[in-house]
């Protein structure tokens, strides 16, 4: 610690002395206001002064940032982060990698146990768990014993690394979902560690391997989802490097109204911040009305920063914060500490502190405008007033596809397929809803709407009423406390009346793992060709997503996830329409049955309990007697099973050392794609198709197609995911006219194949390959595969419009070159097919966004030429780039340092 600030004070608290790095002592020598920075910006200022070594983070690092303005210009921020969270889907390869590493470190005659995590790291299983079963009390244990038969190969890979890693915990499977694990029992809001005989505090702040990271700004912590690639950086010690944000000041003011809750609320303030634009910013609530907000419905708000676009909406810390620590059972003694240091060091959030910040935007909302609402049917921005469903779903129908509609024709309305099952029979038709599941951390993490399901519920089965019997219905709450809480308040039984059990505790719907439709109703989807529906209480409703039956997919509260499956359709209105009739044939309306603030107040008072969170937090990395008994391989290296279809020692590091970088030369267009090309379409997920190339080489393996299991549990074989990168169903690739999927052209042959396979010849005769993209290339959720399987194609380069700032961050980290167009030019406008052969120069003296020169030779051996940007945005992104990516830098400079000692 250098501290040329001298900003290094001892702090007195109840809980004992603490050294913490005072902000005002920057304002004290006339550096900057720091009383009028976003509280977010203060957090991120307080890293860069706690790291100055004068090196990654240097003392004009610390005044640029101390300088923000709400216009900030172009700062660049090597942030140090206090932890990372990793869920199993995008933990695993980062496991790998470790692991990889090691072997890579131990050949070259260094201590494969000096690679661990140098932050602490928490790995919580939460994205494997399916809902097979629904429906009845055994769902549970049917679909954990699933979980761990599909995945136990990645299950011991797990179990390694929580003996064999330092600073690595795992949470064991049907325990929780990430980010509620991380609300609820892992974020500590400040954080303090041993550093020259002191113990200092400072604020928690994480990265984390999932978009929905940011729930945890509704505590007040900085954090928000990375590639899994940057995650490992980080993990090992390096800075994560950003460019200060734009700060959008929201304000709310009023009050919820009756009947309006959190999940409206989140609806739309995702619409409006969707509408204003707020990519590549950060959102900072504030105003009388945040006070109004309990810290879980704060969460929901944070959590859904990825589907309004923001990099984080942040919740500074008040008295709201620290009843939530006390209320899931924290220490007194951290809480002691978080409002002793957050109060001394301006982090504090109160009205006359919210007065004097400046932001770069400003918006404001009154809570009381906020009515029922839901999402759909293919965009969470895309709000619909719940008065206003039955007609934007009807519209939709015929609504032209590229306006987000089905493009049904009038003959194809009245469409019904009769389904008969041995005690009944029932018509489906466009409209009805065939999964209706209360998942995701989003609302889960939340007593209010929880407990307003299961009110709703009761006073349902009070009624008569019963769930339509096509309906899938599922209950996958974010932790173990939720289910507790609703068997203390007597509802469970009342959700589980209406076929909502517990199918397990992880992400399930959200994430796509919904599980398979029934045969008979997938059946007669098939055979009416039926636009059905999901109503989820999640964050994504892309589509495709949800299941591969389900065209229309709502996001609603879990109060209207229950309306909606007793409904059984999207086409009712629940204002003046019954949702169904009582034994004496009487109508029952919404509005009967749904519970009333009071209520739902009077059961959190009596079930909400800090001991329920002590109870089930106490043994949470022991995990169940499955866990316990996985025979898991111990010792410093990992063992490696050749066998293995799931889990294979990447060649990342091969070159190690080896890198030559020069121009490129002579390289092909493997794929020419539009805009807002998504992690989605180029990353592998999903099912194994059987005939794809990653199918292929499973049943090559003797997999069975039944045992294919998803993309995204194999994550761990790269085998499979370069097979299966831009494989996806929707991805088109403009070199082909009129055709659909993951295929591309082999030049100057012109045959037609898998992407994979014409990749591979290309290898073969030692081509390198380019992707061109239109605006927005790599948007969606982070993941790390887009970027590695790019890398294992041979792509050198991908030339586009614009980026999304995590899978830019990701092909810089695995040594891929991400090239800008200039302002005005794109393909179209420079006249490229894709047919030409490249050359891109300047690549031997690169530097920061040094504008490159492009050469594209038609086959007439006419030439086009045209400047692009190299957007490598840091000295230090050049270097990762020149050495082959992030972790070959880590591991040269580690390599380094062992020798010269």
């Amino acid at each position: 610690m250098k501290d040329s600030f001298k900003a290094l004070k001892t702090l007195e608290t109840a809980s004992g002395t603490y050294g913490y790095f005072d902000l005002s002592e920057l304002e004290r020598q006339g550096v900057a206001e720091v009383s009028r920075l976003p509280f977010s910006i203060r957090v991120m200022l307080e890293s860069l002064l706690r790291n100055e070594d004068g090196y990654q983070v240097t003392r004009e690092d610390i005044e640029a940032l101390a300088r923000w303005q709400p216009e900030p210009g172009e700062i660049n921020v090597p942030l140090k982060l206090a932890r990372v969270i990793l869920q199993d889907f995008t933990g695993v390869p980062a496991v790998v990698d470790l692991a990889a590493m090691r072997d890579a470190v131990a050949e070259r005659g260094g201590d494969p146990k000096r690679i661990n995590p140098v932050v602490p790291a928490d790995l919580v299983i939460d994205h494997s768990v399916q809902v097979d079963a629904f429906g009845t009390a055994y769902a549970f244990f049917y679909n954990v014993e699933k979980e761990y038969e599909r995945n136990k190969e990645r299950y011991l890979l797990l179990k390694w690394a929580q003996g064999a890693l330092e600073n690595f915990r795992v949470v064991p499977p049907g325990t929780g979902i990430v980010h509620q694990v991380n609300l609820e029992y892992l974020a500590k809001v400040v954080m303090t560690k041993e550093e020259g005989g002191l113990t200092l505090a400072f604020p928690d702040s994480l990265v984390g391997t999932d978009s929905h990271t940011t729930m945890v700004n509704g505590l007040g912590v900085l954090g928000w989802g990375v590639g899994g690639i940057e995650a490992e950086a980080v993990m090992l010690g390096q800075p994560y490097y950003m460019l200060a944000p734009k700060v959008v000041g929201f304000k709310l003011y009023g009050e919820l109204p009756e009947g309006a809750t959190a999940t409206d609320l989140v609806l739309t303030i995702t619409e409006i911040l969707r509408k204003h634009g707020v990519v590549g910013k950060f959102v900072e609530f504030y105003g009388p009305g945040v006070a109004k907000l309990s810290l879980a419905d704060r969460a929901t708000i944070a959590n859904m920063a990825p589907e309004y676009g923001a990099t984080m909406g942040f919740f500074p810390v008040d008295e709201e914060t620290l009843n939530y620590l006390r209320l899931t059972g924290r220490p007194e003694e951290l809480i002691a500490l978080v409002e002793a240091y957050t109060k001394a060091n301006g982090l504090f959030r109160t009205p006359e502190a919210e007065e004097r910040v400046r932001y770069s935007e400003y918006l404001e909302l009154d809570l009381a405008t906020v009515e029922p609402s839901l999402a759909g049917p293919k965009r969470p921005q895309d709000r619909v007033p719940l008065k206003e469903v039955k007609g934007s779903f009807l519209a939709h129908l015929t609504k032209p596809v590229k306006e987000r509609g089905f493009g049904l024709t009038q003959d194809q309305l009245s469409k019904k397929v009769l389904v008969k099952r041995q005690d009944e029979e029932f018509e489906l038709t466009h409209g009805s809803v065939v999964i209706a599941a209360i998942t995701s951390c989003t609302n889960t993490s939340n007593p209010t709407v929880m407990l307003g399901a299961g009110l709703l519920a009761k006073k349902a089965v009070e009624a008569g009423l019963d769930t339509k019997p096509w309906v899938k219905s599922s209950l996958a709450p974010g932790s173990k406390v939720v289910t507790d809480y609703l068997e203390a308040s007597g509802l469970l039984p009342f959700l589980e009346a209406l076929r909502f059990h517990v199918v397990g505790y992880g992400c399930t719907t959200c994430i796509g793992n919904s599980g398979p439709l029934p045969e008979d109703i997938a059946r007669a989807v098939e055979e009416g060709d039926l636009v059905v529906a999901a109503v989820l209480s999640g964050n994504r409703n892309f589509e495709g997503r949800i299941n591969p039956h389900v065209k229309a997919n709502y996001l609603a509260s879990p109060m209207l996830v229950v309306a909606y499956a007793l409904a059984g359709r999207m086409d009712i209105d629940f204002t003046s329409e019954p949702l169904g009739f009582d034994p004496n044939g009487k109508p029952v309306f919404l509005r009967d049955i749904w519970p009333s603030m009071e209520e739902i107040r009077e059961a959190i008072g009596k079930t909400l309990d800090p001991e329920l969170f002590k109870k089930e937090y106490s043994k949470v990395f022991e995990g169940d007697e499955r866990w316990q008994a996985l025979p898991a391989p111990k010792g410093e290296r990992y063992r490696w099973d050749p066998e293995s279809t799931y889990i294979q020692n990447p060649p990342f590091f091969e070159e190690l050392g080896r890198r030559q970088v020069g121009d490129i030369r002579g390289a092909r267009v493997l794929l020419v794609l539009g805009d807002s090309v998504t992690t989605d379409h180029i990353s592998p997920a999903g099912a194994i198709p059987v005939k794809s190339p990653a199918g292929q080489y499973l049943l090559a393996k003797g997999v069975k197609p039944e045992d294919f299991n998803s993309y995204g549990s194999r994550r761990g074989n790269h085998e499979v995911m370069m097979r299966g990168t831009f494989a996806n169903i929707r991805i088109k690739n403009l070199m082909l006219d009129g055709v659909e999927g993951g295929y591309a052209k082999k030049l100057p042959e012109g045959e037609v194949d898998f992407v994979y396979n014409v990749a591979m010849r290309y290898k073969a005769e030692g081509t390198p390959l380019l992707v061109i993209a239109g605006k927005e290339y790599g948007t969606g959720s982070s993941r790390d595969w887009a970027a590695k399987g790019t890398y294992l194609l041979g792509v050198k380069a991908v030339l586009a419009e614009s980026f999304e700032r995590i899978h830019r961050s990701n092909l810089v980290g695995m040594g891929v070159l991400p090239l800008e167009f200039l302002p005005g030019e794109n393909r179209e406008t420079l006249g490229l097919t894709g047919y030409e052969v490249y050359d891109i120069l300047g690549l031997e003296d690169l530097f920061p966004r040094k504008r490159v020169e492009v050469v594209a030779r038609r086959e007439d051996g006419s030439e086009i030429r045209f400047q692009a940007i190299a957007r490598l945005d840091t000295k230090v992104e050049v270097d990762y780039y020149q050495n082959g990516g992030i972790l070959q830098t880590v591991l040269l400079n580690l390599l380094k340092e062992a020798k010269a000692q």
